[in-house]
This record gives structure tokens, C-alpha cells and sequence, in this order.
């Protein structure tokens, strides 16, 4: 039988495909193998985690943050290349800074921050925060109020922390500036109405990213049954609220409230109103500041939903689980600023012009945020590189055996130092859940709630005190606060509630019940307000 030239050829094709292939398989195996060796010898040790140590000790001790960030990345390169000048360039150029900017997430995020940087920009020189904070004056009489109303509106917006650090601090800002609140407090009260109202809201970012990380279990259903034992998020709120009422300042940020009340709110040796000058429309109302800020609520959660799917046919709940948050906001926020354009236009409080050059003001005004946001993206990346997940996943695998009812406590404080030195919750989230629910799924379902509820008030704790943290980064752009007077003052404020949640999570590991444990908490914060309150007054009399 005859075979034609076409098949002939494609034969010798095959067969020459076939030989490059055998040729090349020892090839292959050898550079996975090679590969497999390039893995730096500091890799999954503790010095994984000592470029983030190295950032935020010098950060807080130089109060310099930029210097501070791109010391810890140099270092953590270091380690990584072996100390090689070569290596250590490449890999904080291209697995650093080239890597975090080209990731799609990140980008979705910083076009976030710049378009409600122009909402922001728009608002003010509609004239709308203006009109605001005349209205607020009438309606809050004294700075308790002020800071009331600043955690009542960052309670009530509650679907994503980034979201809700940029609005809190564009609203609240004028308001807690006429009622000479410190910036570093309204930072404060951003922060913890961000991160810790997030994690125990059902329908938020949050919510969805834990979900997604409870392999094998039904991940809404467990973090619904956490919630009453998110300990450290429940007594933030309590704290907050004790201390506005009982006019609590204590550590650094009784020094920034002082010096608001003589007119200083950035504690900066000038005033605070000694800034450049905005054009602002005297003509501008309240509802110029509030339709936008609805719509952009709006327009966000419909942008989070549509990329979750439910416009596919999800439902609500499942949309918002499965959305992705970087999308869904840049979105939403895209086109919050095209409808408020719109309508400014509509009601002639500004030109086509000006409303142009609030886009540039909105990007600079951004400027701060987006550099430290990079340079602690690019820290995380090294860090990732040297292994700090799979050193603490192994740490945590090695102790989880006969300390079963110290683990809530001992997964808190995990928890906590793993946020910190990396400056993300849900990293955090990703590398510790599934180990909890692997040591606790089939022998003791009640404990391993706890733990799971342990693992997020640890990292969302560890993530408010780290200075690399995004959130945290977005608390200081949102209350227009120096990064490291936020961090610095808001620490002390953390590290009370954490220490009375690490005794809770004692309690709790024991009784194995959400109501005894929490009470205690409670009534072991309020006793340690009021002695510090005390100790105070002792000090100044």
C-alpha cells in the first residue's frame, strides 16, 4: 500500500518530535532537580521572618517609614541570593517590586485607592465635606460625639476594610477636625472599625476569603459559628466605645490629644489648618458629599456580586463569597466617580474643567499610601521567597500535639506574630486554617471553632499593630495621618486588647462555650481601663 508524501512527512514530524523529547527528559528531570536545590539555605528557617522584623523595628525607632521598608526588602534579598550583589538585584527588581505591581490584585487595588482619591478630591471641592461638617457642627456638640459618630459609620460600613478606611477617614475628617480630634485618633478608630468589624460581618471580603480557606467543611457555616468567639474583634469594638465615653488617652496618644486641643492635630509643631489651600464651591450642600458616598456603596457591592457571579445566577451570599474584592471595588468605584461627575455637573456645582483637575489632586494626595503599600507588597514578596509560611505551618504541626485545650491561645499568639511580621490576615488565614481544621475536624468540632476564631482575631490583631500591614497603611492615608504616629499611638491600644484576649482564649479553650469566656474578657478590659485611667490622674497630680 502506497503512503502518500503528506503522511510521510507528518511522520517524520512525530518521529523527530518523539526523539527531541527522549533527548530532553534527562534534561528536564536534572533542572527540577536543580531547581529544587536553588532554594536558599536560610529558606523556611527563622530567619525568613527577620526582614519584617528588621523593617518595623526600624521604622518605629527612626520614624522614617520608606527607608525603614526598603531596608527589610534589601535584607530579605540578601538572604535570599546567598549575599550575592547580583542576585540580590535581580530578585528585588524582578520577583520584588517588577512581580507585586504586575500582580492583577494588587493593581485592582491601587486603582481603588487613586479613583477614591478623585471621589475624595471632587467632594471637597464641590463643597460637599464643607457642607458636612457645617451640618455635623449643629447635630455633634462635643468630641465624644464626633468619635461616636466616626465608629458608628465605620461599623455601619462594613463590607470591606480598604473600602472602609478611605471613607470613613474622606467623611469623618472634617468633623473630627472641628471637634480638635488628633488625627492619630481618628487613624485609630478607623482602623478598628475596619479590619475587626470586617471579620465578624457575614457579608463582606472577609468573610468570603475564610470561607475559601476551609477546605472539606461548609467555610459560611463555621465563620457564622465564630463569630462569638472572634474575641479579640468584639472587644476592640468595647474598647473603642469604653474609651471614648470614659475619655481614656493613654501612651503616645495622650500627647496627640493634647496637642489637638491646642490646635496641633497632627502633633507635627504646626497647625493643622496650615495647609495649601483648596478651591471649594460655597454653594455646595450636604447632599453632595452624601449621594456620592451612597452611590459608591452602592456601586461597590455591585461590582464585588458581579464578579462573584450573580448575575450568572449565584445567589446573593454565594456571590459575595466567591467575589474577588480587587475587582468588584475598582469597578465600583470607577464608576461611583463617573455617576458623581455626572451629577455635579447636573447641578452646575462644578465645570467639566475642574472636575478634570481633581483627578491628578485625588492621584497625589494617594501618592504616600501607594509607596508604602508597594514597598510592604514587595517586603511580603521576600518574605514569601525565604519560606516564612512553611516555617510557622510546621511550628504550628509540631505543637499541636497534647496542648488541645491551650491551642485557642497558643494559635492567637501565632496568629498575631505571623500578621505582624508579614503584615497580611489573610496570608495568615491561608497558612493556619487548614491546619486547624486538620488536627481538629474529626476530634473535637467544638474546639476547632474556637481555634479557627483564635487564628482570625490573631491575624486581624496582628495585622493592626504591623506597620507593613495594607490595612493599617490605608487607616493613615484615610485619617491624612503620619504612618508612623498611627502605628505608634495605636499600639498600646492593641496590644491591651490582645493580652485580654489571650486570656480569654484560655478560658475558652477549657470551657469550650462562647458565654463564659466573653464576659470575662469584657470585664478584665474594663478593670484595666480604669486602672489606667487612675494611674494617670496619679502621674499628673
Amino acid at each position: 500500500m502506497k503512503i502518500s508524501k503528506r503522511v510521510l512527512r507528518a511522520l517524520r514530524i512525530d518521529a523527530a518530535v518523539l526523539s527531541l523529547c527522549l533527548l530532553l527528559a534527562p534534561a528536564a528531570v536534572f533542572a527540577a532537580e536543580e531547581a529544587a536545590s536553588e532554594l536558599p539555605s536560610m529558606y523556611a528557617t527563622f530567619w525568613a521572618l527577620i526582614p519584617p522584623v528588621v523593617a518595623i523595628v526600624l521604622a518605629l525607632i527612626t520614624k522614617e517609614v520608606y527607608s525603614s521598608l526598603f531596608v527589610g526588602i534589601l535584607v530579605g534579598s540578601l538572604f535570599y541570593s546567598g549575599f550575592s550583589f547580583e542576585g540580590t538585584i535581580t530578585h528585588i527588581f524582578n520577583d520584588g517590586f517588577a512581580s507585586v505591581l504586575s500582580d492583577s490584585y494588587n493593581v485592582g487595588i491601587l486603582i481603588f485607592l487613586v479613583v477614591l482619591g478623585a471621589m475624595v478630591s471632587l467632594m471637597n471641592r464641590a463643597g460637599g465635606s464643607a457642607a458636612f461638617g457645617h451640618f455635623a457642627r449643629k447635630k455633634i456638640k462635643s468630641q465624644a460625639g464626633a468619635q461616636l459618630a466616626t465608629v458608628a459609620l465605620g461599623v455601619l460600613i462594613f463590607i470591606d476594610d480598604y473600602f472602609n478606611c478611605l471613607t470613613v477617614g474622606s467623611v469623618m475628617r472634617p468633623v473630627t477636625d472641628e471637634h480638635k480630634v488628633s488625627r492619630a485618633k481618628l487613624a485609630y478608630l478607623i482602623d478598628a472599625t475596619a479590619a475587626p468589624i470586617c471579620i465578624i460581618a457575614p457579608i463582606s471580603s472577609w468573610a468570603a476569603a475564610v470561607s475559601g480557606f476551609v477546605e472539606g467543611e461548609d467555610g459560611f457555616s463555621i465563620f457564622i459559628r465564630a463569630i462569638p468567639y472572634n474575641y479579640y474583634a468584639l472587644l476592640t469594638i468595647i474598647m473603642m466605645i469604653a474609651i471614648i465615653l470614659l475619655n481614656i488617652n493613654f501612651g503616645p496618644m495622650r500627647t496627640h490629644e493634647a496637642n489637638a486641643l491646642r490646635g496641633d492635630l497632627l502633633t507635627s509643631g504646626k497647625a493643622a489648618a496650615s495647609k495649601e489651600e483648596v478651591k471649594v464651591n460655597s454653594k455646595g450642600k450636604v447632599i453632595d458629599l452624601v449621594i456620592p458616598i451612597i452611590t459608591l456603596i452602592i456601586c461597590c457591592v455591585i461590582g464585588m456580586i458581579y464578579t462573584g457571579g450573580f448575575f450568572e445566577g449565584e445567589s446573593f451570599v454565594s456571590a459575595f463569597s466567591n467575589s474577588d474584592a480587587s475587582v468588584g471595588l475598582a469597578l465600583g468605584s470607577i464608576c461611583a466617580m463617573l455617576i458623581t461627575i455626572i451629577i455635579y455637573l447636573i447641578r452646575r456645582v462644578l465645570s467639566f474643567g475642574e472636575c478634570m483637575e481633581c483627578l491628578p489632586d485625588g492621584f497625589k494626595a494617594m501618592v504616600p499610601a501607594i509607596l508604602i503599600l508597594t514597598f510592604a507588597w514587595t517586603l511580603k514578596a521576600m518574605t514569601d521567597s525565604l519560606g516564612a509560611a512553611e516555617f510557622v505551618a510546621a511550628a504550628m504541626e509540631q505543637s499541636a500535639k497534647g496542648l488541645m485545650n491551650f491551642l485557642p491561645a497558643i494559635i492567637f499568639l501565632v496568629g498575631c506574630f505571623l500578621a505582624f511580621s508579614t503584615g497580611t490576615s489573610w496570608g495568615t488565614f491561608g497558612i493556619l486554617i487548614p491546619i486547624v481544621v486538620a488536627v481538629f475536624a474529626n476530634s473535637n468540632p467544638q474546639l476547632m471553632i474556637i481555634s479557627i476564631s483564635a487564628c482570625m482575631a490573631g491575624a486581624v490583631c496582628g495585622d493592626h499593630c504591623s506597620p507593613i500591614s495594607d490595612t493599617t497603611i490605608m487607616a493613615s492615608a484615610g485619617a491624612q495621618c503620619d504612618h508612623v504616629n498611627h502605628v505608634s499611638t495605636q499600639l498600646p491600644y492593641a496590644l491591651l486588647v490582645a493580652a485580654v484576649s489571650f486570656v480569654t482564649y484560655l478560658v475558652a479553650g477549657f470551657a469550650q462555650n462562647p458565654w463564659l469566656p466573653l464576659p470575662i474578657g469584657i470585664l478584665l478590659l474594663l478593670l484595666s481601663l480604669v486602672v489606667i485611667k487612675n494611674f494617670g490622674r496619679t502621674n499628673e497630680v
